[in-house]
């Protein structure tokens, strides 16, 4: 039960539980153990599980019809991941989540989820103020690409998440950023100089 230590203290940080309810919420997980670059969701297939990282990094991304890749999220230890819109409408997914370390991870899959949300109805507001806050974010990231510049976007993003920086492969950070890896190169050695 040690290995479920980090994602009830997370959950304690929205709502409190009883020692019944958290029972009941931890034996609805499971713990995968996901090998770099493994992916846990694919387009064309249905997204099954929400995804706490336990340890490691992923990467959510889509490739476009020109074989480009775009990387739309990142997620570390204490952060969730999944393939949102096909996980919440049990629909095909149209992006990739692959593991960029050796990860492990505490998942919840759809149906368990909807047992959660009838039998302990306080999860509603976990999941509401997580998709709450994934929407701000959502929203702070889409203004920042319309407002600021490529070298502005690379300098937020090193402030706000220092531990992602040196985690990620140069072409993730460049794709999820918006540019190439060969202008990310540049930013970097104008910064170094």
């Amino acid at each position: 039960m040690n290995e479920f230590k980090e994602i009830k203290r997370y959950v304690a940080n929205y709502i409190q539980l009883t020692t019944e309810e958290e029972d009941y919420f931890i034996s609805l997980l499971r713990i995968t153990k996901v090998k770099k670059r493994q992916c846990i969701v694919q387009p064309d297939f249905t997204c099954k599980y929400r995804s706490y990282v336990l340890k490691g990094a992923m990467r959510a991304y889509l490739v476009d019809n020109k074989a480009q890749t775009h990387t739309l999220a990142f997620a570390i230890e204490d952060w969730w991941i999944s393939d949102f819109n096909s996980y919440i409408n049990q629909e095909p997914a149209t992006s990739f989540v692959e593991a960029l370390e050796d990860t492990i991870l505490i998942q919840l899959d759809y149906d368990s989820e909807q047992l959660l949300l009838e039998k302990i109805p306080k999860f509603e507001r976990f999941f509401r103020i997580i998709a709450q806050r994934s929407f701000a974010f959502l929203q702070r990231r889409m203004l920042s690409n319309l407002s600021k510049t490529a070298e502005e976007r690379y300098d937020e993003f090193i402030q706000k998440y220092p531990a992602i920086v040196n985690r990620v492969p140069q072409y993730a950070l460049a794709s999820y950023l918006g540019f190439s890896t060969v202008f990310l190169s540049k930013i970097r050695n104008k910064k170094a100089k």
